[in-house]
């Protein structure tokens, strides 16, 4: 049985590694649609396994925090993240650094 969109992007999420990030648009290519980041975003939002699930890792495409909701929101995103050794260049995360290169190469 083919897995469904959400659970794919689900799955791409979980193998997000420590120090990495992904954007929205990173995850919808690689889920195999590529003009859904939005869709990706609402996926982030209605996690159902937010404490396994490392969704503070899925960032705008410019670096960019958005859409967090536990603790203090975007403040909590920001230091889980520099906890896990991402790169920030002032609020936004650089992406030259810390972007997630996944074999696939996308």
């Amino acid at each position: 049985m083919e897995s469904s969109f959400k659970e794919q992007v689900y799955q791409l999420t979980r193998q997000i590694p420590l120090g990495k990030v992904a954007t929205y648009g990173q995850l919808a290519k690689l889920a195999g649609h590529p003009k859904a980041a939005r869709a990706i975003g609402m996926f982030m939002a209605t996690n159902p396994d937010a404490p396994h699930m490392p969704c503070h890792r899925v960032v705008a495409g410019d670096g960019q925090l958005t859409g967090y909701s536990a603790g203090d929101g975007l403040a909590t995103k920001k230091v889980m993240l520099l906890g896990e050794g991402v790169e920030f260049k002032g609020a936004k995360v650089d992406l030259s650094r810390s972007l997630w290169q996944p074999a696939s190469g996308i």
